[in-house]
């Protein structure tokens, strides 16, 4: 394993305990709130923060996986375990958002009413802080490794800001401004909330895993640089993924079919020495082709080959 990789291997081991611990010390807080006020938003935020700690541990044992080095069975490294563990957390939320719905709608039907504001309004302000800390050191990891695992768990410690807001809320409006229903309504629209952060999280993941290209704009980057040395004669195929934080790229170039064969595996080398410039970490294959030649017409990836519309 390379410094760069084992360096990143610690920054997402680390940001994954950080997360595993301020999930232990809020479930402690938030368990003696939810049992002193009653409150269906406090006891949603107590929910949330228990499958926050059991994603948390799922996200450490991704990050974990993701960085063992490629074997004989995994050639392409095991970048994809973080997509996984980042699939997980939704499952967690989506459960988590099911669970709160439910507990205010139960509520609503009774008319049951929350007590002691007091404990859960301190509790959810000492909540924001610890998720504010968290949030800070998780943003510089996600600059550094850009972790699809730790990039949805930031999600979702974003989304108990706006949890914990809510709690606060429906204490206040629930107590202190007599606002009958207040507090289960704000439950029914945290679970909503957690929905909706569970559904942006999984796509980026999902991406990953079916193997989706990169952007257009960071394919025709890539081609610009890769079709620049003069000795090419055009490229074409270009595949590309991404897998965890490691990228992969793909393309046939043409060369002179006088070439020899010494020639083109220098020039080979210098075209992928210029992509290592402007795409540190991307993993590049280029097959060579004779100017002029085809593709088999039974190649459907040549038939709607659209490297051809990416070239400068």
């Amino acid at each position: 394993m390379s410094a760069a990789s084992d360096a990143r291997a610690s920054l997402t081991a680390r940001a994954a305990y950080a997360s595993v611990g301020t999930a232990l010390f809020l479930l402690g807080l938030k368990g003696y709130a939810a049992w002193a006020t009653q409150s269906v938003a406090m006891l949603g935020s107590l929910a949330d923060t228990a499958l926050d700690l059991i994603a948390s541990l799922v996200v450490l044992v991704g990050v974990k996986v993701a960085a063992t080095p490629a074997d004989r069975e995994h050639r392409f490294g095991h970048g994809k375990a973080e997509s996984l563990a980042a699939l997980a957390q939704v499952g967690f939320i989506a459960l988590s958002a099911v669970g709160i719905a439910w507990r205010a709608v139960e509520r609503l039907v009774e008319g049951d009413r929350s007590v002691e504001a007091e404990y859960g309004i301190a509790v959810s302000l000492v909540a924001i802080a610890a998720t504010f800390a968290l949030l800070a050191y998780q943003r510089r990891v996600i600059a550094r490794t850009r972790s699809v695992a730790i990039e949805t768990d930031h999600l979702h410690y974003r989304s108990d800001l706006v949890l914990n807001l809510s709690v606060i809320a429906a204490l206040a409006l629930d107590q202190y401004a007599g606002v009958a229903g207040a507090d289960p309504v704000f439950g029914l629209a945290i679970a909503l909330w957690l929905a909706l952060n569970g559904w942006r999280a999984s796509r980026r993941a999902i991406d990953q895993l079916m193997d989706k290209e990169w952007p257009d704009e960071r394919r025709r980057a890539f081609v610009a640089v890769a079709a620049r040395h003069p000795e090419g004669r055009g490229i074409h195929d270009l595949r590309t993924r991404s897998s965890g934080a490691l990228d992969f790229a793909q393309f046939h170039i043409w060369v002179d079919p006088a070439m020899t064969v010494a020639r083109a595996h220098d020039v080979m080398d210098e075209i992928e020495a210029e992509l290592a410039k402007e795409f540190p970490g991307v993993e590049v294959l280029i097959h060579l082709d004779p100017e002029g030649h085809v593709d088999q017409p039974d190649n459907p990836l040549a038939e709607a080959d659209e490297t051809k519309d990416l070239n400068p």
